[in-house]
């Protein structure tokens, strides 16, 4: 029996009903394809774009999470429970273990918990993976052992992990197609915005002992607990509507869709426009189904991207500090400098805003990774302060223009199905990459410089190069099910 069939219009069994979302009485088949066309003909108005601002909310405390590691680095080598250099490849005492102890958690959390999205649920696993990392994270604020810290880091990464898979389906499966590079550079640019708030309280807090707890727990508690406050917030959001229809929950996903359809005609002011005839829908959800065509492609293309941009990512963002130090900056002056750079993090994403939509994701990636190869190149080379903080702030923004491209890229590529499984599964390509690349970085950095590590990190960008301009397909404004064929 085939692990992938298609899902015609109309599905057998599909119930009738009658929608007014056009002040005209019709009959509408229930059908994944008749939601999935529904969705898509949504206009953008204020109730779209407040679900995407309750994902990027979630998002930003993520982002918080991931990014403080480099920006605490220096205050976990002060009270003494890691070092700055690592004995040994693969010592577990070091920067590099705390950073690869976060990556080993995100890889599994991204490639064995990421059909849970799938099986359970967009909403119920975007909720629960939330409250594990945030309990995970308060109990490594209060660890005073390398062993400790690092393996509470690592259960925090396997909330985040589940966490940023889930988020990326979501948002895809909820926005119309018209829409979806500028729903992404939102959440991004939300998200990103806790980069140099991350720095700026590591900044302040880092140098400081205050209640009894030195400053970097502090920086990890914060984090913790504000994402406590978005937990509630998401309890307003609807299930994908996409993921019921596609469960065979139809009766629950036209309830859900007649709502959202309500509040968007009144906001909207004028009739819904009609959906456009329904198109067969891809049902899979086997391993073995990424792998056929066409999206077997796609999966070795974001293999080859995934272990290579977070070379590039990373290796600047989880070592802005240390590397502007051994560029000859003390320690509170590269904090500070790390937070002016950090600024830039948000800016990234809003620019996706005037670009997103009217550029091929494909075309945005491989001339953000030139861009970053040329600044990493030339941050290596400077010792002047200002030129370090304005080539800082370049690789910052090809970054992240990079990072909102591909969340939105990788998630048009596979079926609803098999999305989160799909995504989660590339995606760990790039957590198991930053797991070796973090010692590999810091073994470069203690041999060879600044201008070894982006060597190193060039290399890699030019492997994203290849892969996303000679693999990838166009996927702008083409529906989620038109991508899946």
């Amino acid at each position: 029996m085939s692990a992938s069939r298609t899902m015609p219009y109309p599905t057998n069994g599909a119930t009738t009903i009658a929608t007014d979302s056009s002040r005209v009485e019709s009959k509408i088949e229930l059908s994944a394809g008749t939601i999935s066309c529904r969705l898509d003909r949504l206009p953008a108005t204020r109730s779209v774009w407040k679900m995407v601002g309750m994902l990027s909310l979630g998002l930003f405390f993520e982002i918080y999470d991931l990014m403080y590691t480099g920006y605490i680095a220096p205050g976990l080598i002060k009270s003494g429970v890691l070092t700055q250099s690592t004995h040994g490849l693969f010592g577990t005492t070091g920067i590099a273990s705390f950073i690869a102890a976060l990556f080993c958690g995100l890889f599994l959390g991204t490639l064995a918990c990421g059909s849970l999205a799938d099986k359970f649920g967009r909403r119920a696993v975007f909720t629960y993976a939330l409250i594990g990392y945030v309990i995970a994270n308060t109990i490594m604020a209060f660890q005073t052992t390398a062993l400790g810290l690092n393996f509470w880091r690592f259960v925090a990464g396997l909330g985040l992990g589940v966490e940023l898979i889930t988020i990326g389906a979501y948002i895809s499966e909820l926005v119309p197609k018209q829409i979806r590079g500028r729903a992404f550079a939102t959440s991004q640019a939300v998200g990103f915005s806790a980069v140099p708030v991350a720095a700026f309280l590591s900044y302040l807090l880092v140098p400081v002992t205050f209640l009894g707890l030195e400053g970097w727990r502090w920086v990890v508690l914060l984090g913790a607990h504000g994402a406590v406050f978005v937990w509630l917030i998401r309890l307003n959001l609807p299930e994908s509507p996409r993921w019921l229809a596609q469960r065979g929950r139809l009766a629950e996903a036209d309830a859900i869709l007649t709502g959202l359809e309500a509040k968007v005609e009144r906001e909207y002011g004028r009739p819904l426009p009609p959906p456009a005839a329904p198109e067969a829908v891809i049902v899979c959800g086997k391993f073995r189904d990424m792998w056929k065509k066409p999206f077997g492609k796609r999966t070795i293309m974001f293999i080859i991207f995934h272990v290579c941009q977070t070379v590039g990512y990373y290796g600047f963002a989880s070592w802005v500090p240390t590397l502007l130090i051994k560029q000859g900056i003390n320690v509170t002056h590269s904090l500070m400098y790390s937070g002016l750079i950090a600024i830039a993090a948000p800016i990234g994403p809003l620019i996706g805003l005037l670009i997103a939509d009217r550029f091929e994701r494909k075309t945005i990636i491989v001339a953000m990774s030139v861009v970053n190869v040329v600044c990493g190149i030339l941050f290596s080379q400077f010792r002047d302060t200002t030129m370090l903080i304005l080539m800082g702030i370049c690789l910052t923004l090809s970054g992240n223009i990079i990072s909102y491209t591909y969340h939105t890229y990788q998630t048009e590529m596979f079926p609803t199905s098999i999305r989160a499984r799909a995504v989660g599964f590339v995606y760990s390509w790039s957590r198991l990459s930053a797991i070796f690349s973090a010692f590999i970085i810091a073994d470069i950095l203690k041999q060879f410089g600044v201008t070894g590590v982006f060597t190193f990190i060039s290399c890699a960008m030019g492997l994203v190069i290849l892969s996303i301009g000679l693999l990838g397909p166009k996927t702008k404004n083409i529906a989620l099910e038109t991508l899946s064929k």
